[in-house]
């Protein structure tokens, strides 16, 4: 009888717990991190290096059978270093500020407050500051152009659930060059590592 009484009762908790995956929930938290930036161009004149940048902003998931969609919305600097391979052994510093926003589609693997997660997506990124701009100080060598006012990368990576705390590591890779009017193609790959609080 005791046998069959603690069966019925894992049996009830384990569909409790499986329809609680399946019912549409929302979530609301902010986030923030460090990326780390590198420059990818078609041509190799310069030799290229990963410089540390941040982020910081919202997160929200609507979840539902097993899978969630989490649009995410932060304010983004990234940062690379690029150096002349010729004579004039040049240095110069990318850096710019963007709004990104990732669109993200995922699945939660585990139960209860402890989890880890699968996620990918598109990221739509919104230029706002284009400090030292590559193209504006090397010169001609170049073929000065302008820059776009967004790009488009895809991202995709892991991450845990721990109580009310999220964590991410992910990959970012640029899809769409961040120059126009003829200029050398320029797109931005980087890593990020992010927390986050899930606020409600």
């Amino acid at each position: 009888m005791k046998k069959t009484l603690l069966s019925i009762c894992i049996l009830i908790s384990t569909m409790t717990i499986a329809s609680a995956q399946l019912l549409p929930t929302f979530q609301l938290g902010i986030k923030g991190g460090l990326n780390f930036s590198s420059l990818k161009t078609d041509e190799n004149w310069f030799d290229k290096s990963s410089r540390t940048g941040y982020q910081a902003g919202l997160w929200a998931r609507i979840g539902g059978a097993g899978f969630h969609f989490q649009p995410e919305l932060y304010i983004t600097g990234k940062n690379a270093e690029a150096k002349l391979t010729d004579e004039n052994n040049a240095q110069v510093d990318f850096n710019f500020t963007s709004l990104d926003l990732p669109l993200l589609l995922g699945t939660r693997i585990g139960l209860g407050p402890i989890a880890a997660r699968v996620q990918v997506g598109p990221v739509i990124s919104f230029l706002i500051d284009k400090d030292n701009s590559i193209f504006d100080r090397i010169g001609d060598a170049t073929r000065p152009g302008s820059y776009r006012n967004q790009a488009i990368a895809l991202t995709g990576g892991v991450g845990v659930d721990i109580m009310k705390f999220r964590a991410d590591l992910r990959y970012e890779h640029g899809l769409s060059s961040l120059t126009k009017d003829g200029a050398e193609s320029q797109k931005i790959n980087l890593w990020t590592i992010g927390v986050g609080y899930r606020l409600f």
